[in-house]
Order: structure tokens, then C-alpha cells, then sequence
């Protein structure tokens, strides 16, 4: 059970998966509400408060990634678990990527569902100090870095992790290959180190993330 009545959004066009996950999620504490199409679930979160989210990827009216990115994009960063028959690693990146705190693919494992939401709402009520990045603070818990005057920027869960493995030691220089295995360890490319650090740079500007050329990345110059 959980500990406190935790508020899921439960995004499913398959009613009966959707029935049956309301019942389950239910016997576990939770207070679900569902929405059968990605415009109802984005119009849910935009109009009340919500702990968790749990998207299917291909929802009817609007895909459940692009409803993701749309909140993200207006800085809502509550957690999301997307469930998804599209379980290629692939499918997964693309679902991280584009703001997923987590990524589960049909059919499920109900106690490895129950398992990861429980991780998500840890990771989203533990309180968190502020890490020191160029331009703002990063607050690893909520997946934020804070730039000043009210401004913030939502970064995917690698983005966040590899940011933070940067900015909890801000003096060192990391290989790729460290952090491919330290942020990104289910793959097996440190092209995806280069390519979640252009990610950053993005969201960021290209000074949050140094290059040391023949070495690897380190955090960019604090004030």
C-alpha cells in the first residue's frame, strides 16, 4: 500500500486494461483518474494536481509522448511511466528522451508495475538540495534546473542524471565511458553520452557542459 493517498493519472484508450489497472491501482491506495484519449489526459493535468502519471504511448487524438512533451515543454514535471506495446530499445530512448521518468512495455509484470511506481513517488516527494550549474541550480529530484526570476527548464530523467553526475563534482573530467556506464547503462555506444550532452546544451546553452578534447565531458564553468 502506499503511504499517503498519492493522485495517478492514468492515461489508457483500451478500457478494459484501463479497468483493470483503476482496480489495481486502487487496491494499492492510489486515487486514479482516467482518461481514454491524449487530449483528455493533457487537459487532466493542466486543470488539476497529479503525483504520478501513466501514459500509453499510442493514444487516440493526441500520441501520449506528445502530450508528455507538451507538459514538460510548460514546465509541469510530475513523473511519468509510459506503458507502451512498442518496447524496442529504441521506442525506450525515444520515450526518455522526450520527458519519461520511466519506460514499461506490454504485456507487464503487474508487481514490476506497481514496484516502479513506487520508486517514481520516492524519487518525486524525497527532498532534494540544489546543485550549482552554469546559469541556474539544479534540483535533481524534480527533474528542474532553476535559472532565476521564475525561469526553469524540465530535463528528461538522463538529462537530469547525467547533468547531476557533472555537477556533484564539478572539478573532475569523466570519460564517455564512464559515463555510459555510470548514466546510460543500458546501452552499449558512448555516442549516446555525445548525443544526450547536445540534449543538454540545447535546454541549457553550450556552456553547462564542457568538452576536454581527447578526454571527455566535464561540468562547464560556475561563476
Amino acid at each position: 500500500m502506499t503511504d499517503e493517498r498519492t493522485r495517478i493519472l492514468v492515461a489508457e484508450d483500451d478500457r478494459r486494461l484501463a479497468a483493470m489497472l483503476e482496480q489495481l491501482l486502487r487496491s494499492e491506495g492510489y486515487e486514479v483518474v482516467l482518461a481514454h484519449d491524449g487530449q483528455a489526459a493533457l487537459h487532466a493535468v493542466l486543470t488539476r494536481p497529479f503525483d504520478l502519471l501513466l501514459f500509453d504511448r499510442g493514444l487516440p487524438v493526441r500520441d501520449g509522448l506528445d502530450v508528455l512533451e507538451a507538459l514538460r515543454a510548460q514546465g509541469n514535471a510530475v513523473p511519468a511511466l509510459i506503458l507502451s506495446a512498442l518496447g524496442n530499445p529504441s521506442d525506450r530512448v525515444e520515450g526518455l528522451t522526450r520527458g519519461a521518468e520511466d519506460y514499461l512495455a506490454k504485456p507487464f509484470d503487474i508487481d514490476e508495475l506497481l514496484a516502479r511506481l513506487r520508486v517514481l513517488r520516492r524519487k518525486s516527494a524525497a527532498p532534494t538540495g540544489g546543485l550549482a550549474v552554469p546559469g541556474g541550480v539544479l534540483h535533481p529530484q524534480r527533474h528542474q534546473v532553476d535559472l532565476g526570476e521564475g525561469r526553469t527548464v524540465v530535463l528528461s530523467e538522463r538529462e537530469n542524471d547525467l547533468l547531476a553526475m557533472l555537477a556533484r563534482r564539478p572539478r573532475q573530467v569523466f570519460t564517455r565511458e564512464e559515463l555510459l556506464d555510470s548514466v546510460f547503462a543500458d546501452a552499449d555506444d558512448t555516442g549516446v553520452v555525445d548525443s544526450y550532452v547536445h540534449h543538454l546544451r540545447k535546454k541549457l546553452g553550450r556552456e553547462c557542459v564542457l568538452t576536454v578534447r581527447g578526454v571527455g565531458y566535464a561540468l562547464g564553468r560556475l561563476p
